[in-house]
């Protein structure tokens, strides 16, 4: 522990007061711990990030996103992490006043058990999926979990495809609402054959679902590559907006890397009241210690629009 706070501080010129003593501090107790200003929306890294200026331990790397200002933390395979893991992570954040932000729903993967076939089976390890995910979520003190709801089932009606995917979806939101745990939609890039690609599409769902258990997760990365128009058509969808993730274009590496104005999306963002978390769910553009500083002066310019 002393060897990585030395570390650390020497790459970035801070005193990280009080990180030694985080493995004596009882659960529930908060830590008292010197950190940067936060930044004017929630930006929520994740594991790996910047591991290397804090090692490969999760809970040391929890720590210095909360030195660098930084409230939240998302987790795509939390769902694969033992109970013990988990709730290690959720007692530390807690301790820092952070929140957790969205982990993967597992299903079986983005393109696998189609809700969109009307598949029984498929509907069946979705909603086993659904299940757990509760018992992760209140392990973890997590509100949001990302859901995909596969590929296209080629050999059916548009139509009829969505109508599946509502009613498994309905039946999903049931199991999740008393819970308070929301799915949150998110259409992708990724391929042409996943069923979910816009943001207008990922809005009639939402509203055929009909419950506060199901909302759209906008990823600005990939919808830039689907759609564009950033700013309308978020605009048109905000109602059923609940979470927001973010990477630049080309490349899928931090805000300044590629061709979205990141300055301007945030203060709409931040303009709109926008509360939740916003998912920095890209990679580093350049490799090592620098390029995890560079990940932060990205964030802190792109904040910067008041």
């Amino acid at each position: 522990m002393e060897r990585r706070k030395f570390i650390r501080n020497v790459s970035l010129g801070t005193a990280a007061a009080g990180f030694a003593g985080v493995s004596g501090i009882q659960a529930g107790q908060p830590l008292q711990v010197k950190a940067d200003e936060t930044f004017n929306l929630d930006y929520a890294p994740h594991f790996g990030m910047f591991k290397h200026h804090a090692g490969e331990d999760l809970l040391d790397q929890i720590t210095f996103m909360h030195e660098r200002g930084f409230r939240s933390l998302e987790d795509n395979g939390m769902m694969r992490r033992t109970p013990e893991m988990q709730e290690k992570i959720a007692n530390h954040m807690s301790r820092l006043g952070m929140t957790m932000g969205v982990f993967v729903l597992d299903k079986g993967g983005n393109g696998a058990n189609t809700l969109a076939a009307g598949n029984q089976e498929h509907v069946d390890i979705f909603l086993d999926g659904c299940r757990r995910a509760v018992e992760v979520a209140k392990r973890v003190n997590a509100k949001w979990t990302t859901v995909v709801p596969g590929d296209y089932q080629r050999d059916l009606p548009l139509d009829i495809q969505t109508a599946n995917v509502i009613e498994a979806l309905r039946k999903g939101a049931e199991i999740l609402e008393p819970h308070g745990l929301t799915m949150v939609l998110e259409p992708l890039s990724d391929t042409p054959n996943l069923f979910l690609r816009y943001s207008p599409q990922t809005y009639m769902i939402c509203k055929g679902v009909n419950s506060p258990s199901c909302k759209i997760l906008y990823d600005i990365y990939h919808q830039q590559k689907n759609e564009g128009h950033l700013i309308t058509l978020m605009d048109m969808c905000w109602e059923e907006i609940a979470y927001i993730q973010i990477g630049d274009n080309p490349g899928r590496k931090e805000p300044g890397t590629g061709e979205i104005n990141y300055q301007n999306v945030f203060k709409y963002i931040y303009e709109k009241g926008f509360k939740g978390v916003c998912g920095m769910e890209h990679g580093n553009a350049n490799p090592g210690i620098e390029g995890e500083m560079a990940v932060i002066e990205a964030y802190r310019k792109a904040d910067s629009f008041l």
